[in-house]
């Protein structure tokens, strides 16, 4: 239940179209239903302007279908992000229309409602290893409603192909980089344009990469400025961030 929804609802009501009852049966699960192994949030749209997002490792698909049932049901369009084949394919069973972003692992069933945004997120990866998590980010933009312009394999082993797409760096409202390794891609975008940065470092790299910890402690100690980073692997978290950062500043559902 978001603010366009709840505020549809309520103007039926004042219209006479949806009856007080009928809109106290809509709201029964609201702020949350509590399915013993699972307490779904089904006001976090209203409060946060985006839905409970369900991730998917550690849990049984049957969990994550019935999570995924009763936010659909709430009239939130479902994101499930590092989805499973097994996962998957319980999913098909029950939302036959469910889009599935098989590079970014992740699931959509329904669509948003449109939504104002302020510009576009460009979203850059250093390699092509990398992609996984920067089709997350990409994907989850997307799913909350962001334009997104894609430029890949752009790593600082050839700095060329980076200048070549400055411009679209430049005119993107906010920046999500993907990199590996020595996680450097960050710091020379940060460093040609003046827009937001959201730094992602990936597990990607030979074994004195620690897992991805050498590039997030180079993306942290980052000497460019505007630079935001999240955790290792995380490109819902960068999506997120970069989704609240590509919101208008005017009053508005």
């Amino acid at each position: 239940m978001d603010r366009q929804a709840l505020t549809e609802m309520l103007e039926k009501v004042r219209g006479g179209s949806l009856t007080p009852a009928e809109a106290l049966e809509r709201l029964a699960g609201w702020p949350y239903e509590d399915l013993g192994f699972a307490k779904v949030d089904q006001h976090r749209a209203l409060r946060q302007g985006l839905p409970e997002v369900i991730y998917g490792p550690g849990k049984a698909p049957e969990q994550v279908v019935a999570i995924a049932a009763r936010l659909r049901a709430g009239g939130a369009p479902v994101l499930i992000t590092r989805v499973t084949p097994r996962v998957l394919a319980r999913l098909r069973g029950v939302f036959p229309d469910l889009e599935h972003h098989s590079a970014a692992r992740l699931v959509v069933v329904g669509r948003p409602s449109p939504a104002r945004r302020a510009g576009y997120i460009a979203v850059t990866s250093a390699g092509t290893a990398d992609l996984p998590v920067a089709e997350e980010a990409a994907c989850c933009a997307e799913a909350m409603g962001n334009p997104v312009t894609r430029v890949y394999d752009v790593g600082v082993a050839g700095i060329h192909r980076l200048l070549d797409h400055r411009e679209t760096l430049a005119g993107a409202r906010v920046v999500i980089v993907v990199a590996g390794m020595e996680g450097a891609l960050p710091s020379v975008v940060a460093g040609l344009i003046d827009r937001p940065v959201v730094a992602v470092p990936t597990s990607v790299g030979y074994g004195a990469s620690f897992g991805g910890v050498a590039a997030l402690l180079a993306m942290l100690n980052s000497c460019a400025t505007r630079v935001g980073v999240v955790n290792i692997d995380n490109g819902f978290g960068a999506a997120a961030l970069a989704d609240a950062i590509n919101r208008p500043t005017e009053p508005g559902p």
